[in-house]
């Protein structure tokens, strides 16, 4: 089978814990378990772990000795033993539009060796602000429009890793009590949380990295620390079948599908996962998707390309096709990438496309290309590990689910 027709990858390399593990990541029962190995007494491990997780994720402290409600010798102990480092942001780049783009180092498995890198995205809009959020360090599958599909999965992410981005962005956003904001480009408005809504569209699918995804998610949501509402909070996946129930189940965000065809033909060619778990089999997950209802709809992604699959026809398709589903469909100009052979719909294309998904009773929002003067939109993030061996392999597929 060809590189394109490629379903899966393996991994290239594997996490490695560092000698002092960060806390950043740790849900409560693991925060419980580093305080007995420190010799906190059982009876004391609810309050301090409720203390930790006031400090670390409803005030985003990076220094245990900032926690003056833990004793003194319990923060050397813990400052002996673990850090709260996020990943290190090595770049940031700002958009005219207010987008950021920043290039996270991640540790390598081989020590000295070049490091693992991912991008993250922040898109400010009046009445939310986006963090798209990535789960592997390239990515499992060979989407042939997605310039990620090009690029070599190196490893998964880890809940730490995950939850980190979000950390490491809050912090560049002086999105915490009493934080200040950058002057450099537009942010949400002061006495407002700048990071409202989170998207897993970044580089990866999440769903090969379920377990990790679903751990940083929980921390995300959790009321009592970073506190944005699961639904809030959208995942989403070129449909791996078995873990979309569980994604609901134990998750319990909103769910985005990336479709991108309404024929089986083509959606082998398109998303080649297609050919392991088909549309009809894809589609009736969803319809039985954990709490979906028409005020928690799923969303299609549908990425439009020229001549390929943005006829009429095609819009009628997939009207049928989601009979039954509460759904909004994301339609998603193209960003063309170096060597790819699709082009992006023409714009009077896509609007009689969106009117035939409109009038079918349908949201069918056309996204709005944002970040591209940065390379931040779909499609044009690039890992910086990738680009120095193959300067024009590799672009994240980095979303902002802009309504």
């Amino acid at each position: 089978m060809s590189s394109s027709g490629l379903v899966e990858k393996m991994p290239l390399e594997r996490y490695v814990t560092p000698e002092r593990p960060s806390l950043i990541g740790f849900a409560r029962v693991e925060l419980a378990d580093a305080l007995s190995s420190l010799g906190v007494p059982e009876a004391q491990h609810k309050m301090r772990v409720q203390q930790l997780w006031h400090w670390m994720y409803f005030r985003g402290f990076t220094s245990f000795d900032e926690m003056t409600s833990v004793s003194k010798g319990l923060r050397i102990a813990l400052a002996e033993r673990y850090t709260l480092a996020r990943p290190e942001v090595v770049a940031e780049q700002v958009s005219a539009d207010g987008t950021r783009k920043w290039l996270l180092r991640l540790p390598g498995e081989v020590q000295g060796e070049r490091p693992h890198e991912v991008e993250c995205v922040y898109i400010p809009d009046t009445e939310r602000g986006t963090l798209c959020v990535s789960s592997q360090v390239g990515c499992t599958l060979s989407c042939t429009f997605c310039h990620t599909g090009t690029q070599r999965l190196v490893r998964n992410l880890t809940a730490g890793e995950i939850v980190g981005q979000v950390l490491a962005a809050r912090d560049r956003l002086g999105d915490w009590p009493g934080g200040t904001r950058p002057t450099d480009g537009v942010v949400r408005p002061n006495g407002e949380r700048c990071i409202t809504n989170i998207v897993m569209m970044g580089m990866g699918e999440p769903l090969y990295n379920f377990e990790a995804v679903r751990d940083a998610l929980l921390i995300v949501a959790d009321g009592e620390g970073i506190a944005i509402s699961k639904r809030r909070i959208t995942l989403s996946t070129s449909g791996v079948l078995p873990n979309i129930a569980r994604t609901g189940a134990e998750i319990g965000c909103m769910l985005a599908v990336s479709l991108h065809a309404v024929r089986d033909e083509l959606r082998n060619e398109l998303v080649p996962l297609n050919r392991k778990y088909p549309i009809a089999e894809l589609l009736e997950g969803c319809r039985n998707y954990p709490g979906v209802s028409n005020s928690k709809r799923i969303t299609f992604e549908y990425v439009m390309l020229k001549d390929v699959n943005d006829s009429i026809d095609d819009a009628k398709a997939l009207v049928r096709l989601l009979k039954g589903i509460p759904a909004k469909i994301n339609l998603i100009p193209f960003n063309p990438w170096p060597g790819t052979k699709y082009e992006c719909s023409d714009w009077d294309q896509i609007e009689k496309f969106s009117q035939v998904v409109f009038d079918a009773g349908y949201a069918s929002p056309v996204r709005t290309p944002r970040g591209r003067d940065i390379r931040a939109a779909c499609g044009q993030l690039k890992s910086a590990t990738e680009k120095l061996s193959v300067r024009e392999r590799m672009a994240l597929r980095a979303m902002a689910m802009v309504e």
